[in-house]
Parts: C-alpha cells; sequence; structure tokens
C-alpha cells in the first residue's frame, strides 16, 4: 500500500497547537500531510504562538492555499487517508456539514464526506448550543467523527505538551496511525 497522505486543515479556531502539532507528528511519522489553513488560522497563530506561518507550512509534505479551489484535495479522484480540522470553528463546521463550502478548508473536508474516507473534526468551543448540536449530530450521521480535544487525565500528564499528543494520538488512532503518544488504559486484571 502506498504512504497516502493525511489531509490536515487548521481552521481559525483557539487550539492552533492541536494542528501545528500533529503536523510534527505526521513527519516524524514518515506520513505525508496536505495543510491548508484558513486566514482566520494564520491570524489565530500569530496570537496563540510565536510561530510564522511558513514555519508551520514547512511542517507539512504539501499545502495549498485557502482560495485555491483547483486544487488536489479539493477532488475525490486524489487518493488521501482522510482529513484531520485541527482545530475545527463553528462556522467551518457549519460549513461542512451544509456542503455550502467558502474555501479550500471545507471543500476538502466535503470531498473526504463525498468519497466516504475518514473525517475528523476537532470541534473547539464551550458552551455549545443546541444548534452547534444538531450540526455535530447531522456530520456524524453524514459519518464525520467529532472528537473534541478533551484531555484524558487518566494517562495523567505532567504537562500541556502530554495532554496533547495524548489527544492527538488518540486521533491518530482513528486512521490507525500508531504514534506511540498514547498511554492506554489498562485491563484491571492486567
Amino acid at each position: 500500500m502506498t504512504n497516502l497522505p493525511l489531509v490536515v486543515g487548521i481552521s481559525g479556531a483557539s487550539g492552533v497547537i492541536y494542528g501545528t502539532r500533529l503536523l510534527e507528528i505526521l513527519r516524524d511519522l514518515d506520513i505525508p500531510a496536505h495543510l491548508v489553513m484558513s486566514r482566520s488560522a494564520e491570524v489565530t497563530l500569530a496570537h496563540e504562538t510565536d510561530l510564522k506561518v511558513s514555519e508551520v507550512r514547512a511542517l507539512a509534505a504539501r499545502t495549498y492555499a485557502q482560495a485555491d479551489i483547483g486544487a488536489a484535495i479539493s477532488s475525490g479522484s486524489f487518493r488521501t487517508r482522510g482529513m484531520v480540522v485541527a482545530p475545527c470553528s463553528m462556522r467551518s463546521m457549519a460549513e461542512i456539514a451544509t456542503g455550502v463550502t467558502s474555501g479550500l478548508l471545507t471543500r476538502a473536508a466535503d470531498v473526504v464526506l463525498k468519497e466516504r474516507r475518514r473525517l475528523v473534526l476537532m470541534v473547539r468551543e464551550t458552551p455549545l448550543h443546541t444548534g452547534h448540536l444538531r450540526t455535530m449530530t447531522a456530520l456524524s450521521e453524514m459519518g464525520a467523527i467529532i472528537a473534541p480535544p478533551v484531555p484524558a487525565f487518566y494517562a495523567r500528564p505532567e504537562s500541556l505538551a502530554e495532554m496533547i499528543d495524548h489527544t492527538l494520538g488518540r486521533v491518530l488512532d482513528l486512521f490507525e496511525i500508531e504514534s506511540g503518544r498514547v498511554r492506554r488504559w489498562r485491563d484491571a486484571s492486567s
């Protein structure tokens, strides 16, 4: 089997560290990451990290401009493992759910859904109103996996970095990618 790329979308929601760290992990695992960032993600990156957009793009095997609606990842004939949107804003989530996409990030996610590939949305918002919940339900019914970045305290993380890695390790589990970053729950008998 060829080493198919995993598409990584980074939206403007708080939590861009999830997307940037996911790119690092994929690079370390020699899994090609194809990246698309929204314009809002670039703004959030500047607010939440000291990273430059060029540094984030350098972590990916391939990058696409948000406005490039003719990009490879906008077509179902381009084979991928699927897509993770990390983090996923409520706006991006709503666009994906309706199929009314405004840029490459949500178009690529729409393509993943229509091709019945794995789509994981790390939605980042709280509290949630009924409209958010209904949209998540609709996406789940379409085959998307809603995976909010919720820390697993049973792993007893000693740092924020460990919490982030564990969460991303669990996301990669959804693609059957062993990252070595998940502290697994042990059977009580072991």
